[in-house]
């Protein structure tokens, strides 16, 4: 057994370069030999789930990131003239992006558990600590995956002789995510590392780099967000102990302590993904994608100093937006036309609209100078004017070209402004705490994180309302959360969860009626409140999927998952 995992470790480092140093990595890369049986170890297995998870290869992390998270959460949009995908894509069920984003999930069990078997009693590495960090990955997985699809096998999953595991309720998942990382914790205790030499998760561990107290801060605040995530739901009496339980801990990430991944640029694209892979390798203008217009707005109007680091201003320029021979672009066009130059003017655009009789409306804009949204879901009648230079793209850091020496964003697994916002949200709900401090010091670390000036937090939250929890308790709740949801910017996954649970920014949840502006999908307009199951659960499991359609609900996206709003 130890030669086959010795000979699978040769295969990680040649194949991926990212479980240790560079140096360490050419010197197997000529001589695999370098790696005897002595230094064979687990701490070469952690890599693999954790880029895994947030950085898997081009198939999910196109069709299930960006076609569907990120869009669901407000963050990206299609649609515009120009982009091969409407922004009706992911509204309306196509297997084969649903089940690019099923396989994936489902599939990613394989590459945790490995770890996990590894490390458990009697494993071929035995360590109590790197499986206690092994179980905090599991935890983020699980949350991720059910948040995705509601139901789905966690208590029989990898279980030896059970070919097709029970779906286990969303109730029951969460209740085992937290008995997982309570379990961690107490087997981390006062650790700091998971042992000397080999048995060091050292620089491996690319969350951490091997800090055994900051994986505990970690499954503290995971914790907090699984219990705030079921609080109010039906039957979440554990939620109100559990969120009690990580208060008191006192276990959170603090200033300078967020968990991010820095992207790799060794590894292909092929095998960790980028948005760069998509922006750039897809080509033209086809492949390109603007910010939401829930995004810039609540940051274009709350004077946030974020605006420039999450996006660039609008190209403009001088366009004629011309009407078409014939019905029924014919007879929308001056719909058409209304719209686009509302959302200009929303956005405090100065520009001028000439219309030359009843055929061609000339829109003048200043160039690079504004920053402006773009509407989430606009169909296809209203394509044409949906110029690409009208709309703000992201800032050049988040498409950043993969593999060329270029910065890119850090992806999110979880940060020390949302670990401060989770703790507002529960003192607002009455556990205690100061909740505007804790509110505005997840607001300075939210911008801290994207490079803001010191100066710059200092004057916004000395002068804006949105720093103040000054309302309605409700009012308080929502800036809570449109500022955490702010704050998770590129990860979709868990800006899209926010958004369901406390209905903010509420604008997205809307259901859309009017087929002329908006592509209603085969959802009627309704908000997407989960994805689909893939399709082979319901040809290879058909008994398990009856159970869950019964239990759940149809299996359709408007179906609200057990903890929605």
């Amino acid at each position: 057994m130890i030669m086959k995992y010795y000979s699978y470790i040769i295969f990680i480092f040649i194949a991926l370069g990212m479980a240790s140093c560079t140096k360490d990595f050419l010197e197997i890369n000529t001589d695999p030999n370098a790696i005897t049986p002595e230094e064979a170890s687990a701490r070469y297995f952690i890599t693999d789930p954790q880029y895994r998870l947030y950085a898997p290869d081009r198939y999910p992390y196109w069709r299930a990131h960006l076609i569907h998270t990120d869009r669901y959460a407000g963050y990206f949009t299609f649609g515009h003239n120009g982009c091969w995908w409407s922004d009706e894509l992911g509204y309306s069920y196509s297997s084969g992006y649903t089940d690019a984003a099923w396989g994936w999930l489902s599939g990613f069990f394989g590459s945790i558990d490995n770890y996990l078997s590894l490390t458990e009693p009697g494993g071929d590495f035995e360590n109590e600590l790197m499986h206690a960090t092994g179980m905090i990955i599991k935890g983020l997985y699980y949350q991720m995956y059910t948040d995705v699809f509601g139901e789905i096998p966690f208590s029989e999953a990898g279980s030896e002789g059970i070919v097709t595991p029970k779906y286990d309720t969303q109730m029951e998942i969460y209740t085992g995510i937290i008995e997982d990382l309570d379990e961690a914790m107490s087997t981390i205790g006062d650790n700091a590392k998971t042992g000397e030499g080999i048995d060091d998760l050292g620089e491996n561990d690319l969350y951490f780099g091997g800090d055994l107290q900051m994986w505990k801060k970690l499954a503290n605040s995971l914790k907090l967000r699984i219990a705030l995530r079921a609080y109010g739901a039906e039957g979440a009496s554990f939620a109100d102990v559990a969120i009690t339980e990580a208060l008191n801990a006192g276990l959170f990430l603090e200033e300078g302590e967020d968990c991010v991944m820095i992207k790799d640029d060794v590894i292909s694209q092929w095998s960790s993904s980028a948005y760069g892979d998509v922006w750039h390798n897809f080509g033209g203008q086809g492949s390109k994608w603007h910010v939401g217009q829930n995004v810039i707005d609540n940051l274009r109007n709350n004077n946030d100093p974020r605006l420039p680091f999450y996006a660039e201003p609008a190209d403009g320029g001088v366009f004629d937006l011309v009407r078409p021979a014939e019905d029924p672009g014919r007879s929308q066009f001056p719909k058409h036309v209304d719209f686009v130059a509302q959302v200009l003017t929303d956005a405090g655009v100065p520009y001028t609209r000439t219309d030359h009789g009843d055929t061609i409306v000339t829109i003048d804009m200043p160039e690079a100078a504004y920053y402006v949204g773009q509407p989430t879901r606009m169909g296809g009648d209203i394509y044409s004017y949906i110029r690409p230079e009208f709309f703000s793209r992201p800032a050049p850091e988040i498409p950043a070209q993969k593999n060329s020496g270029t910065n890119m964003w850090d992806e999110i697994v979880l940060t020390t402004a949302e670990a401060y916002f989770l703790q507002a949200e529960a003192a607002l709900l009455g556990f205690g705490g100061d909740a505007e401090a804790l509110y505005q010091s997840g607001i300075r670390n939210a911008m801290s994180l994207w490079g803001v000036s010191d100066g710059d937090i200092t004057t916004f939250i000395g002068a804006e309302d949105m720093a103040l929890l000054n309302g309605t308790p409700e009012q308080n709740m929502e800036k809570v959360s449109i500022q955490r949801w702010l704050a998770c910017y590129t990860d979709g996954f868990e800006g899209w969860a926010i958004v369901r649970k406390s209905g903010y920014p509420s604008d997205l949840t809307l259901t859309l009626t009017d087929p002329e502006i908006y592509g209603l999908g085969d959802i009627d307009g309704r908000y997407p409140e989960r994805l689909r199951y893939g399709s082979s659960v319901q040809t290879q499991d058909p008994e398990n999927y009856s159970i869950v359609i019964g239990r759940q609900g149809l299996d359709r996206q408007d179906t609200k998952l057990w903890w929605a709003k």
